[in-house]
Protein backbone atom coordinates (compact mmCIF):
# COMPACT_ATOMS: atom_id res chain seq x y z
CA UNK A 1 0.00 0.00 0.00
CA UNK A 2 1.23 3.56 -0.48
CA UNK A 3 -0.69 6.65 0.99
CA UNK A 4 -3.27 8.11 -1.81
CA UNK A 5 -6.43 9.94 -2.34
CA UNK A 6 -8.12 6.65 -2.23
CA UNK A 7 -6.29 5.11 0.88
CA UNK A 8 -7.53 8.42 2.75
CA UNK A 9 -11.17 8.39 1.53
CA UNK A 10 -11.14 4.85 3.01
CA UNK A 11 -9.46 5.75 6.03
CA UNK A 12 -12.36 8.79 6.61
CA UNK A 13 -15.05 5.63 6.10
CA UNK A 14 -13.51 3.84 8.62
CA UNK A 15 -13.44 7.04 11.35
CA UNK A 16 -16.93 7.81 10.53
CA UNK A 17 -19.07 8.36 13.53
CA UNK A 18 -15.61 7.13 15.61
CA UNK A 19 -13.62 10.26 15.96
CA UNK A 20 -15.12 14.18 15.88
CA UNK A 21 -15.18 15.61 12.58
CA UNK A 22 -14.03 18.81 14.39
CA UNK A 23 -15.34 22.79 13.83
CA UNK A 24 -13.09 24.72 10.83
CA UNK A 25 -13.90 27.80 11.71
CA UNK A 26 -13.59 31.28 10.29
CA UNK A 27 -11.58 33.70 12.80
CA UNK A 28 -12.51 37.31 12.27
CA UNK A 29 -9.98 38.72 15.05
CA UNK A 30 -7.22 36.56 13.89
CA UNK A 31 -7.53 37.35 10.02
CA UNK A 32 -7.55 41.20 10.95
CA UNK A 33 -4.09 40.78 13.13
CA UNK A 34 -2.76 38.74 10.31
CA UNK A 35 -3.58 40.60 7.07
CA UNK A 36 -4.85 36.83 5.75
CA UNK A 37 -8.05 35.38 6.00
CA UNK A 38 -7.81 32.62 8.77
CA UNK A 39 -9.74 29.42 9.23
CA UNK A 40 -8.88 27.40 12.32
CA UNK A 41 -9.49 23.40 12.57
CA UNK A 42 -9.71 22.53 16.27
CA UNK A 43 -8.01 19.15 16.35
CA UNK A 44 -7.72 19.68 20.16
CA UNK A 45 -11.87 19.32 20.70
CA UNK A 46 -11.15 15.36 19.62
CA UNK A 47 -11.50 13.03 23.18
CA UNK A 48 -7.86 12.43 23.67
CA UNK A 49 -7.65 16.47 22.84
CA UNK A 50 -5.27 15.76 19.84
CA UNK A 51 -5.33 14.90 15.77
CA UNK A 52 -3.13 11.55 16.41
CA UNK A 53 -5.92 9.32 17.17
CA UNK A 54 -7.19 9.58 13.79
CA UNK A 55 -4.07 7.23 12.23
CA UNK A 56 -3.96 5.27 15.37
CA UNK A 57 -7.30 4.18 14.69
CA UNK A 58 -6.81 3.70 10.89
CA UNK A 59 -4.28 1.26 11.96
CA UNK A 60 -5.74 -0.82 14.33
CA UNK A 61 -8.64 -1.16 12.11
CA UNK A 62 -6.65 -2.17 9.61
CA UNK A 63 -4.97 -5.28 11.57
CA UNK A 64 -5.67 -9.30 10.71
CA UNK A 65 -7.43 -11.35 13.42
CA UNK A 66 -4.30 -12.42 14.23
CA UNK A 67 -2.63 -9.07 15.37
CA UNK A 68 -5.89 -8.05 17.40
CA UNK A 69 -5.35 -11.17 19.12
CA UNK A 70 -1.49 -10.61 20.00
CA UNK A 71 -2.36 -6.73 20.44
CA UNK A 72 -0.21 -3.74 20.01
CA UNK A 73 2.80 -1.53 20.83
CA UNK A 74 3.27 2.06 20.74
CA UNK A 75 6.29 3.77 21.61
CA UNK A 76 4.90 7.54 22.92
CA UNK A 77 5.62 9.92 25.62
CA UNK A 78 2.42 12.06 24.42
CA UNK A 79 -0.87 12.46 22.03
CA UNK A 80 0.18 9.05 20.31
CA UNK A 81 -0.10 7.11 23.14
CA UNK A 82 -3.10 8.43 24.72
CA UNK A 83 -4.63 8.03 21.18
CA UNK A 84 -3.33 4.18 20.35
CA UNK A 85 -4.74 3.36 24.20
CA UNK A 86 -8.07 4.98 23.92
CA UNK A 87 -9.05 2.97 20.70
CA UNK A 88 -7.32 -0.29 21.44
CA UNK A 89 -9.38 -0.12 24.49
CA UNK A 90 -12.70 0.44 22.90
CA UNK A 91 -11.99 -2.40 20.02
CA UNK A 92 -11.05 -4.83 23.02
CA UNK A 93 -7.59 -4.92 21.61
CA UNK A 94 -4.55 -5.17 24.69
CA UNK A 95 -2.45 -2.18 24.37
CA UNK A 96 1.24 -2.22 25.39
CA UNK A 97 2.69 1.47 25.37
CA UNK A 98 6.25 2.05 26.04
CA UNK A 99 7.42 5.56 27.41
CA UNK A 100 11.10 7.16 28.93
CA UNK A 101 11.19 6.80 32.55
CA UNK A 102 11.12 10.59 32.72
CA UNK A 103 8.00 11.51 31.00
CA UNK A 104 5.67 13.61 32.91
CA UNK A 105 3.59 11.95 36.14
CA UNK A 106 0.41 13.52 34.58
CA UNK A 107 0.67 11.77 30.73
CA UNK A 108 1.43 8.65 32.51
CA UNK A 109 -1.62 8.59 34.24
CA UNK A 110 -4.06 9.27 31.15
CA UNK A 111 -2.39 6.85 29.37
CA UNK A 112 -2.89 3.90 32.09
CA UNK A 113 -6.38 5.64 32.59
CA UNK A 114 -7.12 4.33 28.77
CA UNK A 115 -6.72 0.89 30.20
CA UNK A 116 -2.90 0.32 28.94
CA UNK A 117 0.11 -1.31 30.07
CA UNK A 118 2.34 1.14 30.24
CA UNK A 119 6.27 0.57 30.86
CA UNK A 120 8.51 3.26 31.29
CA UNK A 121 12.37 2.53 30.45
CA UNK A 122 14.78 4.79 29.11
CA UNK A 123 16.69 8.04 29.47
CA UNK A 124 15.83 9.52 25.99
CA UNK A 125 12.98 8.75 23.95
CA UNK A 126 15.45 6.90 21.60
CA UNK A 127 16.49 4.22 24.98
CA UNK A 128 12.59 3.81 25.06
CA UNK A 129 12.36 3.37 21.31
CA UNK A 130 14.83 0.92 21.21
CA UNK A 131 13.88 -1.17 24.13
CA UNK A 132 10.19 -1.10 22.65
CA UNK A 133 11.15 -2.59 19.34
CA UNK A 134 12.66 -5.06 20.95
CA UNK A 135 9.73 -5.58 23.05
CA UNK A 136 7.64 -5.50 20.42
CA UNK A 137 9.48 -8.59 18.58
CA UNK A 138 9.85 -10.40 21.71
CA UNK A 139 6.39 -10.36 22.62
CA UNK A 140 4.78 -10.42 19.05
CA UNK A 141 2.98 -7.48 19.41
CA UNK A 142 2.03 -4.96 16.22
CA UNK A 143 4.25 -1.78 16.29
CA UNK A 144 1.77 1.50 15.46
CA UNK A 145 3.96 3.98 14.59
CA UNK A 146 3.49 7.54 15.29
CA UNK A 147 4.29 8.81 12.19
CA UNK A 148 5.83 6.47 9.40
CA UNK A 149 3.03 3.90 8.47
CA UNK A 150 0.76 4.24 5.49
CA UNK A 151 -2.19 3.68 7.39
CA UNK A 152 -1.18 6.34 10.13
CA UNK A 153 -0.85 8.52 7.83
CA UNK A 154 -3.83 8.11 5.70
CA UNK A 155 -5.71 8.72 9.12
CA UNK A 156 -3.81 12.01 9.56
CA UNK A 157 -4.65 13.10 6.04
CA UNK A 158 -8.79 12.69 6.77
CA UNK A 159 -8.35 16.46 8.87
CA UNK A 160 -7.37 17.99 5.23
CA UNK A 161 -10.14 16.39 3.83
CA UNK A 162 -12.79 17.78 6.69
CA UNK A 163 -11.04 21.32 5.82
CA UNK A 164 -11.71 21.58 2.56
CA UNK A 165 -15.31 20.47 2.86
CA UNK A 166 -16.55 22.98 5.01
CA UNK A 167 -14.04 25.58 3.79
CA UNK A 168 -13.50 24.95 0.34
CA UNK A 169 -11.97 28.38 -0.48
CA UNK A 170 -8.43 27.60 1.46
CA UNK A 171 -6.22 28.73 -0.64
CA UNK A 172 -3.37 27.58 1.95
CA UNK A 173 -2.74 24.79 4.84
CA UNK A 174 -0.63 25.46 7.45
CA UNK A 175 0.57 22.46 9.77
CA UNK A 176 2.59 21.79 12.71
CA UNK A 177 5.32 19.03 12.01
CA UNK A 178 7.28 16.56 13.98
CA UNK A 179 8.24 13.24 12.15
CA UNK A 180 5.85 14.59 8.94
CA UNK A 181 2.66 11.95 9.46
CA UNK A 182 0.13 14.82 9.48
CA UNK A 183 1.63 17.06 6.84
CA UNK A 184 2.13 13.60 4.45
CA UNK A 185 -1.34 12.55 4.29
CA UNK A 186 -2.82 16.03 4.72
CA UNK A 187 -0.45 17.11 1.26
CA UNK A 188 -1.64 13.89 -0.14
CA UNK A 189 -5.62 14.04 0.41
CA UNK A 190 -5.77 18.05 -0.24
CA UNK A 191 -3.92 18.00 -3.44
CA UNK A 192 -5.99 15.29 -4.80
CA UNK A 193 -9.31 17.73 -3.78
CA UNK A 194 -7.89 21.13 -4.91
CA UNK A 195 -4.62 20.58 -6.79
CA UNK A 196 -3.27 24.51 -6.55
CA UNK A 197 -3.41 24.47 -3.15
CA UNK A 198 -0.34 25.24 -1.03
CA UNK A 199 0.93 23.62 1.91
CA UNK A 200 3.56 25.19 4.41
CA UNK A 201 4.81 22.90 7.51
CA UNK A 202 6.01 24.78 10.87
CA UNK A 203 8.72 23.23 12.82
CA UNK A 204 10.41 25.02 15.89
CA UNK A 205 13.44 26.37 15.45
CA UNK A 206 14.51 24.25 18.69
CA UNK A 207 13.97 21.27 16.37
CA UNK A 208 14.74 21.46 13.09
CA UNK A 209 15.19 17.98 11.63
CA UNK A 210 12.42 18.49 8.37
CA UNK A 211 13.53 21.81 7.97
CA UNK A 212 17.38 20.44 7.37
CA UNK A 213 16.28 17.06 5.72
CA UNK A 214 15.17 19.19 3.14
CA UNK A 215 17.98 21.20 2.60
CA UNK A 216 20.06 18.10 2.84
CA UNK A 217 21.59 20.15 6.01
CA UNK A 218 22.76 18.25 9.42
CA UNK A 219 19.88 19.84 12.15
CA UNK A 220 21.48 20.95 15.74
CA UNK A 221 18.82 20.29 18.33
CA UNK A 222 17.94 22.49 21.71
CA UNK A 223 17.28 20.44 24.91
CA UNK A 224 13.78 21.20 24.79
CA UNK A 225 10.66 23.52 23.24
CA UNK A 226 6.98 24.03 24.42
CA UNK A 227 5.88 22.11 21.45
CA UNK A 228 7.09 18.93 22.46
CA UNK A 229 4.32 17.49 20.49
CA UNK A 230 6.87 18.16 17.10
CA UNK A 231 10.14 17.55 18.61
CA UNK A 232 11.12 14.89 16.40
CA UNK A 233 14.78 14.58 15.57
CA UNK A 234 14.60 12.56 12.60
CA UNK A 235 11.91 12.85 10.06
CA UNK A 236 9.72 9.77 8.66
CA UNK A 237 11.45 7.92 5.90
CA UNK A 238 7.71 7.82 4.17
CA UNK A 239 6.47 11.13 4.93
CA UNK A 240 10.21 13.11 3.87
CA UNK A 241 9.08 12.47 -0.23
CA UNK A 242 5.66 13.17 0.09
CA UNK A 243 6.58 16.97 1.93
CA UNK A 244 9.44 17.40 -0.45
CA UNK A 245 7.27 16.89 -3.53
CA UNK A 246 4.15 18.24 -2.17
CA UNK A 247 4.36 21.14 -0.05
CA UNK A 248 6.00 24.65 -0.50
CA UNK A 249 8.58 24.30 2.35
CA UNK A 250 9.20 24.41 6.04
CA UNK A 251 8.94 27.45 8.09
CA UNK A 252 10.56 28.15 11.55
CA UNK A 253 9.46 29.87 14.81
CA UNK A 254 10.95 30.50 17.78
CA UNK A 255 9.61 29.54 21.30
CA UNK A 256 8.38 33.24 22.32
CA UNK A 257 6.47 32.92 19.21
CA UNK A 258 4.55 29.64 19.64
CA UNK A 259 4.11 31.28 23.42
CA UNK A 260 2.68 34.30 22.02
CA UNK A 261 0.40 32.27 19.61
CA UNK A 262 -0.70 29.84 22.89
CA UNK A 263 -2.18 33.33 24.91
CA UNK A 264 -2.99 34.94 21.65
CA UNK A 265 -5.59 31.65 20.97
CA UNK A 266 -6.59 31.53 24.86
CA UNK A 267 -7.74 34.95 24.74
CA UNK A 268 -9.42 35.46 21.45
CA UNK A 269 -10.58 32.25 20.28
CA UNK A 270 -10.90 31.02 24.08
CA UNK A 271 -9.70 27.42 23.05
CA UNK A 272 -6.29 25.64 24.90
CA UNK A 273 -3.78 24.17 22.58
CA UNK A 274 -0.48 23.50 23.60
CA UNK A 275 2.91 24.20 21.53
CA UNK A 276 2.52 22.11 18.78
CA UNK A 277 -0.74 23.07 18.64
CA UNK A 278 -0.08 26.95 18.31
CA UNK A 279 2.46 26.62 15.57
CA UNK A 280 0.70 27.18 12.62
CA UNK A 281 -0.60 30.52 14.21
CA UNK A 282 2.76 31.39 15.38
CA UNK A 283 4.25 30.62 11.18
CA UNK A 284 1.19 32.94 9.98
CA UNK A 285 2.84 35.91 12.86
CA UNK A 286 6.28 34.98 12.08
CA UNK A 287 6.36 35.05 8.13
CA UNK A 288 3.46 37.38 7.08
CA UNK A 289 4.45 37.84 3.37
CA UNK A 290 3.64 34.39 2.97
CA UNK A 291 0.25 34.38 4.17
CA UNK A 292 -1.11 38.12 3.64
CA UNK A 293 -4.47 38.48 1.35
CA UNK A 294 -4.57 34.94 0.82
CA UNK A 295 -7.40 32.19 2.53
CA UNK A 296 -5.42 30.41 5.11
CA UNK A 297 -5.96 27.18 7.31
CA UNK A 298 -4.58 26.34 10.52
CA UNK A 299 -4.27 22.97 12.23
CA UNK A 300 -4.89 23.79 16.30
CA UNK A 301 -3.00 19.97 16.10
CA UNK A 302 -4.00 19.58 20.04
CA UNK A 303 -4.77 20.86 23.26
CA UNK A 304 -2.66 18.86 26.07
CA UNK A 305 -0.70 20.95 28.02
CA UNK A 306 0.06 20.83 31.87
CA UNK A 307 -2.24 23.86 33.67
CA UNK A 308 0.91 24.56 35.30
CA UNK A 309 2.96 25.11 32.33
CA UNK A 310 0.03 27.28 30.86
CA UNK A 311 0.02 29.41 33.66
CA UNK A 312 3.69 30.46 33.29
CA UNK A 313 2.95 30.92 29.57
CA UNK A 314 -0.08 33.26 30.05
CA UNK A 315 1.86 35.66 32.78
CA UNK A 316 4.53 35.73 30.33
CA UNK A 317 2.31 36.84 27.43
CA UNK A 318 0.79 39.67 30.11
CA UNK A 319 4.30 40.76 30.83
CA UNK A 320 5.44 40.60 27.03
CA UNK A 321 2.02 42.75 26.32
CA UNK A 322 3.31 45.04 29.43
CA UNK A 323 -0.52 44.13 31.20
CA UNK A 324 1.74 42.89 33.79
CA UNK A 325 5.17 45.43 34.94
CA UNK A 326 7.39 45.36 37.23
CA UNK A 327 8.19 48.58 38.41
CA UNK A 328 11.09 49.79 40.86
CA UNK A 329 10.74 52.85 42.62
CA UNK A 330 13.01 54.82 45.02
CA UNK A 331 11.48 56.89 47.96
CA UNK A 332 12.60 57.73 51.40
CA UNK A 333 12.36 55.07 54.07
CA UNK A 334 10.10 57.09 56.09
CA UNK A 335 6.52 56.24 58.02
CA UNK A 336 4.06 57.06 55.31
CA UNK A 337 6.16 57.08 52.43
CA UNK A 338 5.22 53.70 50.77
CA UNK A 339 1.37 54.75 51.68
CA UNK A 340 1.73 57.87 49.52
CA UNK A 341 3.45 55.46 46.58
CA UNK A 342 0.31 53.28 46.97
CA UNK A 343 -2.24 56.22 46.69
CA UNK A 344 -0.60 57.16 43.67
CA UNK A 345 -0.47 54.10 41.87
CA UNK A 346 -4.74 53.61 43.08
CA UNK A 347 -5.07 57.00 41.28
CA UNK A 348 -3.51 55.51 38.15
CA UNK A 349 -5.73 52.91 38.15
CA UNK A 350 -2.82 50.32 38.67
CA UNK A 351 -3.45 47.09 40.42
CA UNK A 352 -0.63 46.06 43.06
CA UNK A 353 -0.17 41.97 42.42
CA UNK A 354 3.69 42.56 44.53
CA UNK A 355 5.55 44.77 46.23
CA UNK A 356 9.03 44.40 47.71
CA UNK A 357 10.72 46.35 50.20
CA UNK A 358 14.30 46.94 49.43
CA UNK A 359 17.02 48.40 51.60
CA UNK A 360 20.53 46.06 52.40
CA UNK A 361 21.05 45.17 48.65
CA UNK A 362 21.00 48.58 47.13
CA UNK A 363 23.67 51.48 46.36
CA UNK A 364 21.02 54.20 47.54
CA UNK A 365 22.16 56.45 50.40
CA UNK A 366 21.18 55.44 53.65
CA UNK A 367 17.51 56.28 54.39
CA UNK A 368 16.29 55.79 51.04
CA UNK A 369 14.60 52.47 49.64
CA UNK A 370 14.07 50.70 46.46
CA UNK A 371 10.57 49.37 46.24
CA UNK A 372 9.59 46.81 43.49
CA UNK A 373 6.03 46.60 42.37
CA UNK A 374 4.58 43.92 40.49
CA UNK A 375 1.30 45.66 38.68
CA UNK A 376 -1.23 44.72 36.67
CA UNK A 377 -2.15 47.26 33.91
CA UNK A 378 -3.86 47.96 30.57
CA UNK A 379 -1.12 47.38 28.31
CA UNK A 380 2.03 49.68 27.84
CA UNK A 381 0.61 53.08 27.49
CA UNK A 382 -0.91 52.90 30.63
CA UNK A 383 2.59 51.65 32.24
CA UNK A 384 4.05 55.07 30.91
CA UNK A 385 1.15 56.61 32.31
CA UNK A 386 1.95 55.20 35.48
CA UNK A 387 5.36 56.45 35.53
CA UNK A 388 5.19 59.85 34.42
CA UNK A 389 2.38 60.27 37.65
CA UNK A 390 4.75 58.31 40.10
CA UNK A 391 7.65 60.99 38.70
CA UNK A 392 5.14 64.04 38.84
CA UNK A 393 5.02 62.95 42.76
CA UNK A 394 8.26 63.46 43.22
CA UNK A 395 9.11 59.84 42.93
CA UNK A 396 12.14 58.09 40.78
CA UNK A 397 10.12 55.75 38.98
CA UNK A 398 11.04 53.11 36.33
CA UNK A 399 10.56 49.42 34.62
CA UNK A 400 12.90 47.10 36.49
CA UNK A 401 15.77 46.88 35.06
CA UNK A 402 15.54 49.52 32.60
Amino acid sequence: MTVTARSIRAAASQLADQVIDTPCLYSRTLSEITGAEVYLKFENLQFTASFKERGALNKLQSLSPGERAAGVLAVSAGNHAQGVAYHARRLGLRAVIVMPRHTPHVKVEHTRAFGADVILTGDSFDEARAQGLALAAERKLTLVHPYDDEQVISGQGTVALEMLARAPAIEILVVPVGGGGLIAGMAVAAKAVKPGIELYGVESENFPSMYCALRGETAHFATNTIADGIAVKQPGALTLPVVRELARGILLVGEGEIEHAIVLLLEIEKTVVEGAGAAGLAALLAHPAHFRGRRVGLVLSGGNIDPLVLSVIIERGMVRAGRLTRLTVELRDLPGALATVTACLADANANIEEVHHQRAFTNLPLQTAEVDFVLQTRGREHVEEIIRALRAAGFAARIHGA
